[in-house]
C-alpha cells in the first residue's frame, strides 16, 4: 500500500526516524477508505437495484427491518477510534512531549517570512543572541541580529540553506515576520505552521545525509534533488517561490560547515573594524 501511496504523491524516500510510524497511519487511513468506498458502493448499487420502482411499485413505508447497517457504522467508528487513540495521538504526544533538549541537540531558529526562510544558528556559546527589529535589514541582517549583545557575536545566520547533521536530534524553533506559512520538509514528514507572534518548537531527527539520499532517489521523480524546504501554506502572491534547501551532513561533514561560517563572521568583523579605522 505504501508502494501505491508514494506513486500517488507521497515521498518515495522516508529520511527521518518519525517517518515511519507517519507512513504506516497514512497507510492504514487509505486502506480503510479503500475499504469504506468499496462498501458503501456496493451497499449503494445494492439499494438501486433491491428497491428499483418495478419490484417496488409500492412504498414500504415501514422502513427496514434489520439493524446490519448500523452495526457497520459501529464498527467502522470503533476502527477510527483505534486510529486515533492507538497510533495518531501517540505519534501527535511525541511530537509535542518529546522535544529534545540539552548538548546532544541541535537548536535552530527558523524565521519565514514572503518569501524566503531565515535561519539562525546560536553559535559556539549555544544561546542565541539578542535580536532587535530596527536593527533588521534585508540583505545584511534579515532577522536583526545585536552584535553587540555577548551572545550574539558568534550567532549564524543563512537564507533558504538549512545545515543539520545526521542521526542528531534537531529542535527547530519555528516563528514569522509577517503572515501565516507552514514549515514542510516532505521527505522528513515534517510540517508545522509558523504563526504571528508565536514561536512553536519542532523536532525531527534525520536519518541519511544528503548524500544518501541522492542516492536512493535515483529512478524517483526527486531524482538530483536534494532536501527541499517548501511552505505549504498559501503566503502571498510569490508562495509557490518560498523554496529553501537543506542539506544534511555527516558529523566531520557539519563541524566542516560551522568552521566556514566563523570565518565569515571573523572576515565581517574585519570589515567593520577597517571601515570604523578608515
Amino acid at each position: 500500500m505504501l508502494e501505491v501511496l508514494r506513486k500517488l504523491g507521497l515521498p518515495s524516500v522516508s529520511a527521518s526516524t518519525q517517518g515511519p510510524s507517519i507512513d504506516n497511519i497514512i497507510s492504514m487511513v487509505h486502506w480503510l477508505m479503500l475499504v469504506l468506498f468499496v462498501g458503501w458502493g456496493i451497499f449503494f448499487i445494492y439499494t438501486l437495484l433491491r428497491f428499483r420502482e418495478s419490484k417496488n411499485p409500492k412504498a414500504d413505508y415501514g422502513g427496514i427491518k434489520n439493524h446490519y447497517s448500523s452495526y457497520a457504522e459501529a464498527g467502522v467508528a470503533l476502527i477510527e477510534i483505534a486510529l486515533l487513540f492507538g497510533f495518531a495521538f501517540p505519534i501527535w504526544a511525541s511530537r509535542i512531549n518529546d522535544v529534545p533538549q540539552g548538548p546532544d541537540t541541535v537548536q535552530i531558529r527558523v524565521i519565514g517570512q514572503q518569501f524566503a526562510w531565515n535561519i539562525h544558528y546560536p553559535g559556539d556559546d549555544g544561546v542565541f543572541g539578542k535580536t532587535d527589529v530596527n536593527l533588521v535589514n534585508e540583505q545584511d541582517n534579515p532577522i536583526g541580529i545585536d552584535r553587540s549583545d555577548d551572545f550574539a557575536k558568534d550567532d549564524i545566520w543563512t537564507i533558504n540553506q538549512l545545515h543539520i547533521p545526521v542521526n542528531t536530534p534537531v529542535n527547530i524553533l519555528l516563528s514569522t515576520k509577517d503572515v501565516i506559512h507552514n514549515f514542510k520538509l516532505p521527505e522528513l514528514r515534517v510540517s508545522q505552521d509558523a504563526i504571528s507572534g508565536m514561536q512553536i518548537p519542532v523536532w525531527f531527527e534525520a536519518t541519511m545525509t544528503s548524500e544518501e539520499f541522492l542516492e536512493q532517489s535515483v529512478g524517483t521523480g526527486r531524482e538530483g534533488k536534494g532536501f527541499q524546504i517548501a511552505c505549504a501554506q498559501l503566503c502571498g502572491l510569490g508562495h509557490s517561490k518560498m523554496v529553501g534547501y537543506m542539506t544534511v551532513h555527516d558529523d566531520e561533514g557539519y563541524s566542516n560547515w560551522l568552521e566556514e561560517q566563523k570565518e565569515y563572521l571573523l572576515e565581517e568583523d574585519e570589515d567593520d573594524w577597517g571601515d570604523d579605522e578608515w
